[in-house]
């Protein structure tokens, strides 16, 4: 019974606890619509919290129905609603990434921060065991290496968890079906112009047909097996790594005549860990540039993803450092538009009443929101400092920036441009980071202070 499959994967996995508040990623269609059922099955006998998290890509004729159709859901159980929408297109293109991934970025940052709002909640989404057989082959056919043929994980970051993903598709729609569960359904999924598509309609369907029938669970077997010896292999470069890996922030170095030691597969994580302690990710850094930096002779340089170039001195490789923007300081009065001349940035500044907070995106890339009555004027604009922290939204305590930025990706050589406002000595948002904590907008708020880049 799919009921006793997501129980035993909820406390094998450590998914979940009694009287978790889970916020459920809603779209509305048969993989949401099963998990939403199956944890208001579980409620009573766990007392969890429920709360429903809709993000409208604003991408399909169909956007606009299905947000109805989970407005109304929400209604019929009486569960909260939260509702979220980007400009997906314009995302993808400012980021440099194709739909499906800024889609996917948004809609996480969306879940993300409900979730912290909502304070503590857990994001659980619908995704099957179908769902990582067509991940696994859909990255087998890009080229990934372990990491990415691990697939799908059950819980990623002790937030997002996975409570469906032993469940096969087929299960779901019977359970939908048996229940007789209105759920709606996503015309784009039909689309054979997307790989995933392409392996869902045609090419599992051929494997499970004349192959294999149990192709599907024997691929999420694969990927359970690869996360667990992934996470080993994991264990090891990270001792490996304390020994080839000097120095702090920008200024760390790599060792390659400690690597000529080890094994080159081991060789290569220590690179991809080094990789990313600069970037802040792995993202678009291909084998190649691993074999690169690995093959890198004395004196040379390679000139990685960003313009970040890597240089070879000795046995250490480096980043090469560019000239530093120069360091700035302005007081704002946030009634005439700021100009941050050496960053080429402007911004603009805007008093209203609660009462139309509705209508803002809260969107910290581009712009923040903050409890105008809680600050003081002129705000201090600066560039960013060593030792620079503060609490963000949603977060226990207090950060360093740096690690923040680090934490969401930040290219090293974006770092710096991203200017710093703060409040007497209180930092109060920093330019595509979350607003300050004791800043943000709650119940009570009567004004707000919106910060817009131009």
């Amino acid at each position: 019974m799919i009921l006793e499959i997501v129980k035993k994967t909820i406390q094998e996995q450590g998914l979940l606890e009694p009287k978790d508040r889970i916020l459920i990623a809603y779209s509305g269609g048969a993989d949401s619509s099963a998990l939403l059922h199956l944890l208001l099955e579980l409620r009573e006998e766990w007392s969890f919290e429920l709360f429903l998290g809709h993000f409208n890509h604003k991408l399909r004729p169909g956007a606009e129905e299905d947000e109805c159709f989970v407005r109304s859901v929400a209604g019929k159980y009486s569960l909260p609603l939260f509702t979220g929408s980007e400009d997906v297109r314009a995302e993808a293109e400012a980021a440099g990434l194709n739909i499906e991934e800024a889609g996917r970025k948004l809609r996480y940052d969306f879940l993300g921060k409900t979730a912290s709002e909502i304070g503590r909640a857990k994001v659980a989404t619908g995704h099957t065991l179908t769902d990582q057989a067509e991940t696994l082959l859909m990255r087998l056919m890009r080229g990934s290496g372990l990491r990415g043929l691990a697939g799908i994980f059950p819980l990623k970051d002790d937030v997002i968890v996975r409570p469906l993903l032993r469940v096969e598709r087929e299960d779901v729609e019977a359970y939908l079906k048996k229940n007789k569960i209105e759920f709606r359904v996503d015309e784009s999924n039909f689309d054979r112009r997307f790989l995933r598509n392409r392996i869902r309609l045609d090419l599992l369907p051929y494997l499970k047909e004349n192959f294999e029938p149990a192709i599907v669970q024997h691929l999420g077997r694969i990927a359970a097996i690869i996360r667990e010896e992934d996470r080993l292999l994991d264990k090891i470069t990270r001792e490996k790594a304390r020994k080839a890996i000097a120095g702090k922030n920008a200024d760390i170095t790599l060792d390659l005549q400690y690597l000529s030691s080890l094994p080159r597969a081991l060789a290569r994580r220590v690179i991809r860990e080094f990789i990313t302690r600069l970037r802040g990710s792995l993202r678009k850094i291909s084998f190649d540039d691993v074999e690169s930096v690995l093959a890198l002779a004395d004196g040379k340089e390679y000139s990685l993803k960003e313009r970040l170039v890597l240089r070879r001195e000795g046995n250490r490789v480096f980043l090469k450092k560019k000239a530093r923007a120069e360091d700035y300081e302005c007081r704002w009065s946030g009634q005439e538009p700021l100009e941050i001349k050496g960053l080429g940035l402007g911004f603009t500044g805007k008093k209203f009443r609660m009462e139309k907070a509705s209508s803002l995106s809260f969107d910290d890339r581009t712009q923040a929101c903050l409890d105008l009555k809680k600050l003081q004027f002129p705000l201090l604009v600066r560039s960013r400092r060593e030792g620079d922290r503060y609490r963000p939204l949603g977060a226990p305590g207090q950060k360093k920036v740096k690690e923040i930025m680090r934490a969401r990706g930040i290219p090293l050589s974006e770092r710096e441009r991203r200017p710093v406002f703060l409040s007497g000595n209180e930092i109060v948002w920093i330019l595509g980071l979350p607003v300050s904590d004791r800043f943000k907008i709650k119940e009570g708020t009567i004004d707000i202070f919106q910060i817009k880049k131009l």
